[in-house]
Parts: C-alpha cells; structure tokens; sequence
C-alpha cells in the first residue's frame, strides 16, 4: 500500500452533498457518507469541493458542512474543505473557518469570478496563505479559465504559499514538468481518468470523485498504481474507466450521484442550475455502473 506521509496524501474524496427532495442539505446523511467512506478504506474527504456543489451552497451550508465531517471522521482521516471564493478575502474567510474546525489542510482555486493574470493570482494565495493552514491549490483551467502552469505554481512554492496542487487539466505530462520545475511540491492527481498515469509518475494522493460510489475498488486501484504493480492496476483501470472519464464531463455531478443511487448509496437530485441527465446520458452511466460493480465490485 502507499505511504501517506501528509495529511492532503492518499484517497481523498471530493464528496457530493446529499439534498432531500426539497433540495436541502441532509446533514446526517452526509455524516454517514463520510463514516462509510472512511470505514471503505478511504483517508479523508474534501467538502465544499465543485463536486459538493459549493457555489449553490449557503454560507451556513458551507460551513456546517465542514463540521459534520470533522464530527464524523475517525482519528487520521483528512477533512480538507474546498475554500474557493471569487475573492481573496472570502477565501481568507473560508481558510479560518476550516482552521476553527480543526482541518489541517485546505484546497484552494484561483481566483475564478475573471480570467485573473499571474499577480492576481499570487496575491489571492498569499491572501488565503496568511490563515496557517496549508493550501493545495486546485487547477481547473476548464472550468476558472485560469491555468496553473508549472512555473506559476513552481512559484507559489516557492514563496510558500501553497504545499501541493490538484491537477485537473488531464495533461499528464504536467507531472513530470512540475517535479523538475517545483521539486517538493505534491501533485495530486485531480481528474479521475488520468489516475494510473498520475499515479505511476509518482502522485502520493488522488482527489476522487467516483470513489464516492466504488470506493473499495479505488482505493484499490490507486495502490496498485503508487506501488507500481500494473498487473493488477491496469485491468482493473480499464474496468472503472468508461465511469472514470464522466468526472471529467460536464454532468459529472448529476452522472456520479446516478452511479451512488445504482449501488445503493445515495446519490439524489442536484440544485439548480444542474438538470437531471438526458435518458441517452443516463442509459450510458447506468451500463458503465453495472459493467464496473460487475468486473471490480464496489
């Protein structure tokens, strides 16, 4: 199994938010979610996350959210909440709330409300590095039109702002570029499809999304990978693959709480501006579901 040698290392889970049928947050089926999770053999969670659906969420929401999942998590399981913000100072805000709640960690995008330049960005992770907690920072060009290049982050290193980052371009040649740019800096990998290659270049940990409905076979999967041992990665890589690459589609939320509803997790409706998937999409994650419980279990 792979060494976790820091908290942000290893299987976290960029979980989803449980909402009833009135759309609001089921607090205590979240906290049950996070106990299953840790007992499945994850090491942590990541609330607030885009998979959380954070920008629907209410500051109340949010914060409670991080809560119950402090609450809920046994002794050495990460909760490292999502803190993104269109500004530096709400990030701030959220970095000092996860710090109250006894979080060790934090995962931050860049600023996201423009397509923010180089000294708007190191600005917002010095802002947000002042709380003490360290930051992995979250790089999602597709969705915050900003990218975090090798050198930027190599530079955020650098000044000690930030001690890894998910990688969620789904350039796997990023990671070896990053390792010569920002020797010691984490890159964890981000998209659930590029897992094994990020993995095999040496990513210590993967903040996962479809670990939320096959955590067993994931946390499998990614050992294998960080150990090296491709004869069991990689048939099981290309079992999980056709649900692995829907983390990466527009509906990954909606398709991921489909396969939670399959298995018998529970998954449940999104808040709008989400909508239900197509029949088509559904048909498609519904057969990918059952042929990965079939070949790897759940």
């Amino acid at each position: 199994m792979a060494a976790r040698l820091r908290p942000w290392h290893g299987v976290l889970v960029a979980t989803t938010v449980p909402l009833d049928a009135q759309l609001a947050v089921d607090f205590d089926r979240y906290a049950e979610h996070v106990r299953w999770l840790a007992e499945e053999g994850c090491d942590g969670v990541t609330p607030n996350g885009s998979l959380g659906e954070y920008q629907t969420l209410t500051d109340a929401e949010r914060s409670a959210l991080v809560r119950v999942a402090v609450e809920a998590s046994p002794e050495g399981f990460t909760v490292m909440p999502g803190i993104a913000a269109y500004g530096a100072q709400e990030a701030r805000r959220w970095a000092e709330d996860a710090a109250e709640a006894g979080c060790p960690a934090v995962m931050l995008l860049p600023p996201n409300a423009y397509r923010a330049d180089e000294r708007a960005v190191v600005e917002h992770y010095r802002e947000v590095a002042k709380v003490g907690v360290p930051v992995v920072a979250y790089n999602n060009p597709i969705d915050t039109k900003v990218d975090l290049t090798p050198d930027l982050l190599a530079r955020l290193h650098g000044e000690g702002l930030i001690v890894g980052v998910k990688e969620f371009t789904g350039d796997v040649r990023r990671a070896y570029e990053l390792a010569e740019a920002a020797p010691g800096l984490d890159l964890i990998a981000g998209s659930d499809d590029v897992t094994l290659e990020l993995a095999i270049a040496g990513a210590p940990g993967w903040i996962a999304g479809y670990v939320n409905a096959l955590p067993r076979a994931c946390v499998q999967l990614f050992n294998a990978a960080a150990d090296g041992d491709l004869a069991a990665a990689l048939p099981l890589y290309r079992a999980l693959h056709p649900l692995l690459r829907w983390d990466s589609k527009t509906e990954f939320v909606q398709a991921i709480k489909l396969s939670m509803d399959i298995v018998g997790r529970y998954g449940g409706p999104c808040r709008p501006p989400r909508v239900p998937l197509t029949e088509e999409h559904e048909r498609l994650v519904r057969e990918a579901t059952e042929k990965a419980v079939a070949a790897a279990g759940r």
